[in-house]
């Protein structure tokens, strides 16, 4: 009885040792993730831009014209890029992460791009008449930008760009009307939504 006793704890040890095993094995590739990742995304800096962008929606919506409801945005569209650089910049310090160089350049280099090529588009959709266009046109560009960027960083990136890419999509092929609702929807709620994911999973 004791050597079969003896036995059957024998055959119990390989399975303990294959689990340590594949803990430390999915440990090391996690850390080795996050290593090539830019994970200084700010979380709770994203909830405050979207909570911005709710407020310069609010103040759109009741803009009779169409010049005024563009400097609303353009002004909202300053201060998100302000929030969002300044609180990605005391993460990454808190990180001891660079944002200009590695992952954190190759972020900041796809990020910028499509939101860079977003001005010339505009100021040309709107000298030709198409100012309704540019909510779908904003949000697709964005959401591009996160996508690519995204590359180098956490995957929940990737899926708040998808997001904005199809309410772009959805915006362009929407009436008119309905662009100050996708702004809100996009700038204001995914920012908010995926900022508290990312605050929960990846610290702040």
């Amino acid at each position: 009885m004791v050597a079969n006793r003896n036995y059957s704890a024998q055959r119990t040890e390989p399975p303990a040792l294959h689990t340590s095993a594949m803990n430390n094995i999915r440990f090391i590739r996690d850390m080795m993730e996050r290593s090539a990742s830019f994970t200084a995304v700010p979380g709770w800096g994203m909830t405050v831009m979207g909570s911005t962008a709710l407020v310069a929606a609010s103040i759109a919506f009741f803009c009779t014209a169409i010049e005024t409801w563009l400097v609303v945005w353009m002004i909202e569209a300053v201060f998100a890029v302000s929030i969002g650089f300044v609180t990605m910049k005391r993460k990454a310090n808190a990180a001891d992460a660079a944002i200009f160089t590695g992952a954190g350049g190759k972020f900041m280099l796809n990020l910028c791009i499509p939101i860079l090529a977003a001005i010339p588009l505009t100021v040309v959709l709107y000298q030709n008449g198409l100012a309704a266009s540019l909510p779908g046109l904003w949000m697709l560009l964005y959401g591009v930008g996160v996508v690519t960027g995204g590359v180098f960083s956490v995957r929940v990136i990737q899926m708040m760009g998808y997001c904005f890419i199809g309410l772009g999509v959805a915006a362009l092929f929407a009436p008119a009307s309905w662009g100050n609702v996708f702004l809100a929807v996009g700038f204001g709620g995914t920012h908010i939504l995926f900022g508290c994911v990312i605050a929960w999973r990846y610290g702040g």
